[in-house]
């Protein structure tokens, strides 16, 4: 086998095992892995908006899980989903593994929302629903813990909110209510 075709392959296979962009353009078409183990598909949650959020215990925005638990219980009956990426990729500040994380969420910040294992959200390591989010907002990404994004409810990129933007921002309020007024 020649180099140049071992090396398409080798790309080929990489694409396969791992897609940068939704099947069909949606991010419910991607699942994470839940601390204690198994899949969270977000399809589960399809027709519904959905609130991404990559967070960290350990960061001094881990305040905003309490914003986040707040929307969570504000919007949960009209559609919305939250879902925390806990992520260690900036500054490794989430030193947790497993249910340990969400032990810390729920104890300290009152988290009921689910949550994610641990997942890389940071490029080139980036889990298929980043590298997706990437690819959809390229200057919007995460530099930080608390980078937002909100799917609407046809599973498409609605908006992306960067760390500092808090949960109980207009913002991200007006965004939401505008995805959970669409029928």
């Amino acid at each position: 086998m020649t180099l140049l075709r071992r090396e398409a392959l080798v790309l080929f296979g990489a694409a396969l095992a791992c897609p940068a962009r939704a099947a069909d353009g949606r991010a419910t078409e991607f699942t994470f892995e839940k601390p204690e183990g198994g899949a969270l598909p977000l399809a589960g949650y399809k027709g519904r908006p959905i609130l991404v959020v990559n967070t960290a215990t350990a960061c001094g925005f881990a305040g905003q899980l309490s914003g986040l638990q707040t929307l969570w219980t504000r919007f949960q009956d009209r559609g919305l989903a939250v879902i925390g990426v806990p992520s260690p990729d900036f500054g490794n500040q989430e030193p947790l593994d497993g249910a340990a994380i969400a032990e810390a969420a729920r104890k300290n910040h009152g988290v009921t929302f689910p949550l994610t294992a641990k997942t890389r959200v940071k490029m080139p390591n980036a889990h298929p629903f980043y590298a997706w989010a990437a690819a959809e907002r390229p200057g919007e990404t995460p530099r930080w813990n608390f980078h937002k994004y909100l799917i609407a409810r046809n599973g498409t990129l609605a908006g992306a909110f960067a760390t500092p933007v808090e949960p109980n921002d207009p913002r991200v309020i007006s965004a939401i209510a505008a995805e959970l007024d669409k029928a």
